[in-house]
């Protein structure tokens, strides 16, 4: 008979007791939310790696102009790592337990978002207005792609630091507040860090870009 059992078994279908519940996410160490949030700052990653590369690969043709320096950036910058530094006080604040502390934390780092985003749009009207101002020019117009589109990951992650700040001053859905700030937290740093690299090597001077893409082997 078990010679028999095993000629008729079917090793496709699962055996009793070895079944595996994946549906509740248990088999899983890292949360969905944190998963999704990682595979989404990778892809943004090569997204701008790209547009940097791209930006470099345009620098060598005859008609590029280095678009005229804004010193609005430098506070703008100020700005964002404001921004970023009471994100992470929200942070410690929500792993402590200190719910006060946290709020402050989490309006403060949208306030200082808000004055980026402000910023941002007063220097695309201050360099509009400049003499040196030529739409024609290829430096020009990736300074406006690649700031918009920085501006853009903001001002969607402003919509979810919106829904978190809310649960977190009327305590709503305690039990998943604290991964909200952690994840908010993560991705604030992540667009500091991007705007960082896009303020040194695109902003403050087109040479420390062919330096890198040179060393890099790209060009």
């Amino acid at each position: 008979m078990g010679f028999f059992h095993q000629l008729t078994e079917k090793p496709w279908a699962p055996r009793q007791g070895n079944v595996v519940e994946l549906r509740d996410g248990s088999a899983f160490s890292v949360p969905a939310a944190t998963l999704g949030v990682r595979v989404f700052l990778a892809v943004v990653t090569v997204l701008f790696s790209l547009l940097i590369m791209a930006d470099g690969s345009r620098m060598e043709l005859e008609d590029w102009r280095p678009q005229p320096q804004l010193g609005l950036l430098w506070l703008n910058t100020a700005m964002l790592v404001l921004s970023s530094i009471a994100m992470q006080w929200a942070r410690i604040a929500i792993r402590r337990g200190e719910i006060d502390r946290a709020t402050i934390g989490l309006i403060g780092g949208g306030f200082f978002a808000f004055g980026f985003l402000g910023g941002q749009i007063f220097a695309w009207r201050q360099l509009n207005m400049m003499a040196a101002f030529d739409i024609t020019n290829p430096a020009i117009g990736f300074f406006y792609l690649i700031t918009a589109l920085h501006g853009l990951h903001l001002l969607g992650g402003l919509v979810v630091w919106g829904r978190t700040t809310a649960k977190v001053f009327f305590g709503i859905d305690v039990v998943h507040v604290p991964l909200a700030v952690e994840l908010c937290a993560v991705y604030w740093h992540f667009l500091l860090v991007v705007w960082l690299v896009l303020f040194g090597l695109l902003f403050s001077g087109n040479d420390n870009l062919g330096i890198l893409l040179a060393i890099c082997g790209i060009r």
